[in-house]
């Protein structure tokens, strides 16, 4: 029994000291490039199912109607289509440097299965540990109810709303040179 106690406070005390010695010597991954941490994305998904069904709203005050998915176009694309991207458009520079990659809302399946009252939750305090910011103190509570309805129905959502969400194109050069290049492509790659 004694020996069963002394390894039981030696476990103790050298499991915590083994993690603290793996972050505080440059051990762990922190670059977004990095492989994740051993259960990084279990413990992190894990966490952020228990949390966000415990607080998220399961009502919503407002109509899931095409007036409310294009005001919440509007506030996709000055705020999410940089990371989520756009409909029918490839993954954008910076959704391909972010770990882990945030979802391409438009793609797929997306968030579509989600309750509304989950996505919100996510945009209005953001997650941890990823790139999504919290948006409680830039967005009012009725842009962000907008912006995650519009995601929750994005599989739904008509011609006229899709189109919100076009890239705009930009004319470049002269008239012998015009291109039509969409505002958010990345510059054209230069061979040296």
């Amino acid at each position: 029994m004694g020996k069963f106690i002394v390894g039981l406070v030696i476990g103790l005390i050298l499991v915590p000291l083994a993690v603290v010695v793996y972050f505080t010597t440059g051990m762990a991954p922190v670059a977004t490039a990095s492989q994740a941490m051993p259960f990084e994305k279990t413990l992190a998904q894990k966490a952020l199912e228990a949390r966000v069904e415990k607080e998220m709203p399961k009502t919503v005050p407002i109509p899931a109607n095409d007036e409310t998915y294009a005001a919440g176009a509007k506030v996709y694309d000055g705020n999410c289509a940089v990371c989520h991207g756009l409909p029918d458009q490839p993954a954008t520079p910076i959704s391909k440097g972010m770990f882990p990659k945030p979802p391409h809302l438009f793609m797929g399946k997306g968030v579509t299965d989600d309750p509304p009252g989950e996505t919100y939750w996510k945009v209005k305090n953001g997650i941890r540990l990823t790139g999504m910011p919290a948006f409680q103190q830039s967005l009012s509570d009725t842009q962000i109810w907008q912006v995650s309805l519009l995601v929750a129905n994005a599989d739904k959502i008509g011609a006229d709303v899709k189109q919100l969400l076009v890239p705009e194109v930009v004319h470049v050069g002269g008239p012998e040179g015009t291109s039509n290049t969409p505002a958010n492509a990345p510059p054209p790659k230069t061979s040296k």
